[in-house]
């Protein structure tokens, strides 16, 4: 494949199957080449090295406009199995470390979190010391 080349459904591990760039309208760049890894450019903004044995295709995903359209109405959006979206906020303190209170009652914590009670919010969330991470040149920014 030539430098620059659009591809997506990328493996990462060789025989896996695709697992890079596979949304609607997504699209990788191939950088650079060298030795038996290949540097992508990922919908993110992440560059990252691959395996040059791995398998991808050629182009853009289609469907590209899905996310442009107007559903209109709330239940468009439920006959294709999406369900509300509920604020941690109004919800009973059984339900989520943000509810509960008398009536709009702060956080109540030094930072928010999600349901689970985990960092909400800008927090790095990835494994630090993962194997993979000598194969990301660069993150993803902001």
């Amino acid at each position: 494949m030539p430098l620059g080349t659009a591809i997506h459904n990328i493996e990462i591990t060789l025989g896996k199957g695709g697992q890079l760039a596979r949304a609607a309208g997504a699209v990788a760049k191939l950088i650079a080449k060298e030795g038996k890894s290949a540097t992508l450019k990922l919908p993110s903004g992440e560059v990252r090295l691959i395996s040059k044995n791995c398998s991808a295709t050629i182009g853009q995903v289609g469907n590209v406009g899905v996310n442009q359209k107007s559903l209109g109405r709330a239940g468009s959006k439920r006959w294709l199995g999406k369900r509300p979206v509920v604020r941690g906020v109004v919800m009973n303190p059984v339900d989520h470390p943000h509810g509960g209170g008398e009536g709009k009652a702060p956080i109540g914590r030094k930072s928010p979190t999600n349901k689970w009670g985990f960092p909400a919010l800008g927090r790095r969330s990835r494994k630090r010391n993962k194997y993979s991470d000598n194969l990301i040149i660069r993150r993803r920014s902001k």
